[in-house]
């Protein structure tokens, strides 16, 4: 009952969803769990999200139900402290998705890797987590990827394997990995692109 005495003494439930809220609290600590993470969903988004006490209470709700084993909000949490910034936070929490299969969240360890993000830089392990996101959709994901192997950044310069993630991405909708396969794919074939002096004069002609 705890939480919900600082739910009390924090705020008055004078509205409907407040008082939504109230139920789903007690639901909870009723032994609920989906309860639990409606809860905090309620507390960590849309006006809610701008109240600090308010947000620090559904995170408390939101590991609750992750403990417990409510998988969304295990995802939820690891996304929100990411968001925040609070990297080593969200480690676990992203790992965790990332096997399960959450692509977001395999792209996120993957930036934390390659950018050092209150983590020891390693373009090795950034590319593992890269190359997950990318496997399961991610075009931003395959880009990265892409972009490691033209400069060797954790594996050797490869270009045959650049273009092949450049032509992932664009499977995927990425209009920027398109452009550098067709670009790649056009040099490999012999066909020169149009420079810019040869567009201009072709809005002429």
């Amino acid at each position: 009952m705890k939480l919900a005495l600082i739910w009390l003494l924090s705020v008055g439930f004078t509205t409907v969803s407040a008082a939504n809220i109230d139920m789903d609290i007690q639901a909870c600590n009723s032994g609920d769990i989906k309860s639990c993470y409606k809860a905090a969903v309620t507390l960590t988004t849309g006006d809610n999200a701008k109240n600090q006490e308010k947000r620090i209470l559904g995170l408390e709700y939101m590991r609750k139900a992750c403990k417990f084993g409510h998988t969304q909000a295990c995802d939820t949490m690891g996304e929100n402290y990411y968001a925040q910034k609070h990297y080593q936070a969200a480690k676990p929490y992203l790992v965790d998705s990332c096997n399960r299969g959450k692509k977001n969240a395999c792209e996120a360890i993957g930036t934390m890797y390659r950018d050092a993000q209150e983590i020891r830089q390693d373009d090795v392990l950034a590319r593992k987590y890269y190359d997950k996101a990318c496997a399961l959709g991610s075009a931003d994901a395959c880009i990265n990827i892409a972009i490691m192997y033209r400069g060797g950044f954790g594996v050797n310069i490869n270009r045959t394997f650049e273009k092949k993630y450049y032509q992932k991405a664009c499977n995927f909708g990425s209009n920027a990995g398109c452009k550098h396969f067709i670009t790649m794919d056009n040099q490999d074939r012999g066909i020169e692109e149009a420079g810019i002096l040869d567009m201009l004069k072709s809005l002429f002609n």
